[in-house]
């Protein structure tokens, strides 16, 4: 597992496939502040309820100047059943390798009813304008997140 992102660090460049098949590259976004979250798979009852949570909160994230980018390790043929099933709205990608999740420390060790496994690390990044993180949350719970989120960027 890699280090976990900090406030500060410049996060790393990604391209991945969204569930349209389209490529969509982090930097390409450079002049919005971007929320990056990881989760561990599509059509799971606490991922549902994130991914929930972020398209009912997306007009007004968008509003304050921020873009919603859910990354997790599924296909986009799932992802595109996924957002078609709940009629999401964010922009859902694809990381089948993990190698984005490993390199911004969301892939590694956790605890899952009391084991110890490799896995995804449900995890929050925010980013600024120019690519900087400006909050990382690690171990998030998936109900309330968004919420939380909100209040933790000030727009409650």
């Amino acid at each position: 597992m890699s280090d976990r992102l900090a406030v500060g660090d410049t996060a790393p460049d990604f391209t991945l496939t969204d569930d349209t098949g389209a490529e969509v590259t982090l930097s390409s976004l450079r002049g919005k502040n971007v929320i990056v979250y990881f989760y561990p798979a599509a059509m799971t009852p606490g991922c549902t309820k994130q991914a929930c949570d972020f398209t009912e909160s997306l007009d007004s994230l968008r509003g304050q100047g921020y873009e919603v980018l859910g990354v997790s390790p599924d296909k986009p043929e799932k992802l595109a059943r996924f957002r078609e099933k709940e009629s999401l709205g964010i922009t859902l990608l694809s990381d089948p390798d993990r190698a984005v999740m490993t390199a911004w420390g969301a892939f590694g060790e956790k605890k899952l009813y009391g084991k110890v496994v490799e896995g995804v690390i449900r995890s929050t990044v925010v980013l600024d304008a120019e690519g900087v993180v400006t909050l990382a949350q690690y171990n998030v719970k998936a109900t309330g997140h968004v919420a939380k989120l909100r209040r933790d960027l000030g727009l409650a």
